[in-house]
């Protein structure tokens, strides 16, 4: 068994914040709409449930896995939906029982896990540490939209260092994905974290800087809020483009949310 890193109990504690809130919740409540256009509460915690499921058959079962690959290949466009919504027409009690019995496995896999195997997922295969980075991104953007559909505030953590990591390693990526041609030079990105911590990143003489407030660049990285709604600052073309399109996610960009003051309830979700 490996030595358990950070990343194993930030993902656990964020799981269990998320669960303290949708665990007082009653049935009508799971049904109200979050932000992600079609998804109710149910949804947001039915596909936390499955990405988690096949998380851990990714690190315990490389076949499983697989054929879970070949459904989604099936219906790429949809797979993502029906899986949600298969989980949220369970009961409320039964759907957080299997997310509940799912973290747990998960969890215990992830300590089990040698640091430096690289395991299958749907795009480059990752080491547990990234496994378990991404499950906390998922499970704090996820958790936002459920916050967002609650009407209610959760205080932000440290943990969001994790999902910042995220953006700033997949800069590339971003201008990739948008087909756009990718900086030669590395930004420097100043955020300063809920604790009051700066975090940063690059070299400290790069032409091309960020700075702000490291929730809403997380929020921004998981297109949870609207480039307009945040007080990040860009300094330089890149840096200014890339806030524009930095993801926290893999796959294509998705349409993000509108302002704040045009949002009617729609968005995409990651």
């Amino acid at each position: 068994m490996s030595e358990p890193l950070p990343v194993f109990e930030d993902l656990r504690a964020e799981g269990e914040e998320l669960d303290a809130l949708v665990g007082e919740l009653t049935p009508e409540q799971w049904g109200l709409a979050t932000p992600a256009e079609g998804w109710t509460v149910g949804h947001q915690i039915a596909h936390l449930a499955w990405t988690d499921r096949v998380a851990l058959l990714a690190l315990t079962d490389p076949e499983g896995f697989g054929a879970e690959v070949e459904k989604a290949l099936v219906a790429p466009d949809t797979f993502v939906d029906d899986t949600a919504a298969r989980g949220a027409a369970l009961p409320p009690a039964e759907l957080l029982a299997d997310w509940r019995t799912g973290r747990a496995a998960l969890h215990k896999a992830l300590l089990a896990a040698e640091p430096k195997v690289k395991f299958p997922w749907f795009g480059p295969p990752m080491s547990a540490a990234s496994v378990a980075t991404g499950r906390l991104m998922e499970t704090w953007a996820h958790g936002q939209d459920v916050v967002d559909a609650l009407g209610v505030q959760r205080a932000p953590t440290d943990r969001l260092k994790n999902v910042v990591h995220i953006a700033v390693r997949t800069r590339d990526f971003a201008f990739q994905v948008h087909e756009l041609p990718v900086p030669a030079e590395p930004f420097r990105i100043e955020l300063t974290a809920p604790s009051g911590q700066l975090w940063t990143y690059g070299p400290e003489d790069a032409a091309q800087r960020v700075r702000g407030s490291a929730h809403e660049f997380c929020l921004l990285a998981t297109q949870r809020v609207h480039r307009d709604d945040v007080r990040l600052t860009a300094e330089g073309p890149e840096a200014d483009r890339w806030l524009g399109i930095v993801q926290a996610f893999a796959g294509p960009p998705g349409g993000g949310r509108p302002p704040q003051e045009e949002r009617a309830g729609g968005g995409e979700r990651r």
